[in-house]
């Protein structure tokens, strides 16, 4: 009996994802193991329908939205599959795609990861785990209703990326099926390019012989395109893929002794200037900081208005007028006394930059420690409210939020960038994010059409500016459909190609993520070395 069924309207919601863009499809399929992939996949491999690989839809680029044919949705493949450990004492837990990350943490902070048909190997490993102190899966994106498949795909970070890094480094094996329906298992350091030139074997005994793309990526947070370097490890090419290369069926992560003190730090900032020189001193300043985000005078001005006006908010600590902007700084410690240390040391940095170290809320408590988060959450929040207020009257406005990085030395003249365009525009914006890594999500609020298609416009032109920077176009949302555009501008048009056949020789009919990286005019000229088109076209997350 076939999985394959038709999408109706019961189903509309698995068209659209949290990019609010919205697609179509005729088919749908919710697997539960490989096996049902690998029948899904070569049922429709004959006929060369476009397939749209899916996880909990929490993305913000459109990859999971799908541009027609058949969508093979990974929810419930949530099984966990399995423990071992490492000669170096790590431990690594086997787990299907759509395990969800909320689920994932509390099974190892509660001690109750579930074992259904675990073999004694693994059993025996789970002793040991738990009776070792607790262990982590340390990243972080906002929304942990996020399935751990749909992170791989995007190699996605979070808040505690300045510390951890994104996904791919605790990815230590994957299993992927192909198009076609085969399956590469890789396991890292099993497998690695010679140069640009990567063969792998298929489960079946096929040998795949591919042309690694030539270009150099940014020394920055980069999830733009495929992760391509000398001499990599086959591993990493799939990870950040965008569900472009194989269907990603089973993940093995790579665990981490929890930290036994973790402390946040809320800086306040009556000016930006100051707020940026604080980052810049602090970071060589701290050696156990995890993450350091930002929340600028559009943030905290757009908050302290829900704040009053909405219940949702009403238990929020209050901002006092006088700060123009926040750096949060985490703090995962071995003690109590280092800690102290680090809390000692974001003193120093506030009062070299003028700043008063009073100025800053402390949380040592899980109490404390959920109040901040409620705030960092809150911001976000608050802005998707507003729109949401606006597209009342409007609805085809919502908001643009952008996900660029830039070098460390460029961290001054891409806030200025940010901020003499927009005023430039006249445009209402509010930004956070990731300033440790030089990564903020600056957000356009539109007021009307207008507004929209300029802030649109204004993120073609910081695509431009970023590359120059030596920067990414994309740090941690991956490209999907809504940034390929942005993509070209960053690599150019010839290395764009490149990815594309090395799409091609994985995937020749072009069927997993039809729209992701790529436009459907570009794989469909490779075979006569067409014209890629125009280079920007005018992208910008809509979340």
């Amino acid at each position: 009996m076939t999985l394959i069924k038709p999408l109706g309207p019961e189903l509309k919601e698995y068209v659209r994802d949290e990019s609010r863009t919205v697609g179509h499809a005729e088919t749908i399929s919710f697997p539960t193991s490989e096996d049902q992939v690998r029948d899904v996949l070569r049922e429709l491999h004959a006929s060369g329908t476009p397939v749209t690989v899916q996880g909990a839809r929490t993305g913000l680029a459109a990859g999971a939205v799908p541009q027609g044919g058949h969508v093979l949705n990974l929810s419930r493949m949530d099984a966990v599959l399995g423990l071992r450990r490492g000669e170096d004492g790590t431990y690594h837990l086997r787990v299907q795609s759509g395990v969800v990350l909320a689920n994932l943490r509390k099974a190892l902070a509660n001690k109750s990861v579930p074992t259904n048909g675990w073999d004694e190997e693994s059993l025996a490993a789970l002793d040991e785990l738990y009776a070792d102190p607790e262990q982590f899966f340390p990243t972080d994106p906002t929304e942990t209703s996020a399935c751990i498949g749909g992170m791989v795909a995007c190699n996605a970070s979070g808040a505690r990326s300045y510390g951890y890094g994104p996904v791919r480094p605790h990815v230590s094996a994957l299993r992927v099926v192909l198009a076609d329906g085969d399956v590469v298992a890789l396991r890292r350091g099993e497998a690695r390019a010679h140069g640009r030139s990567l063969r792998l074997v298929t489960e079946a005994g096929r040998s795949l012989s591919l042309d690694l793309p030539t270009y150099e990526m940014p020394h920055t947070k980069n999830a733009s395109g495929y992760y391509v370097a000398d001499d990599m490890d086959a591993l990493d090419l799939f990870v950040g893929s965008d569900g472009t290369l194989g269907v990603v069926t089973e993940v093995e992560l790579a665990l981490m002794p929890a930290p036994a003190v973790v402390w946040g730090v809320s800086c306040f900032f009556e000016t930006e200037t100051a707020a940026l020189d604080f980052t810049v001193a602090v970071r060589p300043a701290l050696a156990h900081a995890v993450a350091i985000e930002y929340f600028d005078a559009g943030a905290l001005s757009i908050l302290r208005s829900q704040r009053e006006s909405s219940a949702a908010f009403a238990s929020l600590p209050a901002v006092e007028g006088r700060f123009a902007c926040c750096v949060y700084v985490e703090l995962d410690c071995d003690d109590e006394d280092e800690a102290c240390a680090e809390l000692y040391a974001i003193g120093d940095a506030m009062r070299a930059v003028g700043a008063d170290e009073a100025d800053t809320w402390v949380a040592r408590t899980d109490v404390d420690r959920e109040c901040q988060r409620f705030f960092r959450h809150a911001v976000p929040e608050s802005v998707n409210m507003l729109i949401d207020e606006r597209r009342r009257t409007n609805p085809a406005i919502t908001k643009l939020g952008s996900d660029m990085s830039v070098p460390d030395e460029r961290l001054h003249d891409v806030i200025e960038l940010y901020r003499t365009t927009l005023a430039e525009a006249g445009l209402q914006s509010a930004a956070w994010g990731h300033i440790g890594n030089n990564h903020l999500h600056v957000n356009v609020l539109p007021r009307g059409d207008a507004d929209f298609a300029a802030g649109k416009e204004l993120f073609c032109s910081w695509a431009a500016e970023v590359t120059r920077m030596g920067g990414a176009v994309s740090a941690e949302h991956g490209v999907g459909k809504i940034k390929r555009g942005f993509l070209e501008t960053m690599y150019g048009p010839e290395h764009v190609r490149e990815m594309a056949r090395l799409k091609r020789e994985l995937d020749p009919a072009g069927q997993l993520g039809r729209g992701n990286l790529f436009g459907e005019e570009l794989l469909g000229a490779m075979a006569g070395d067409a014209p890629s088109g125009a280079a920007c076209e005018k992208g910008g997350e809509r979340a």
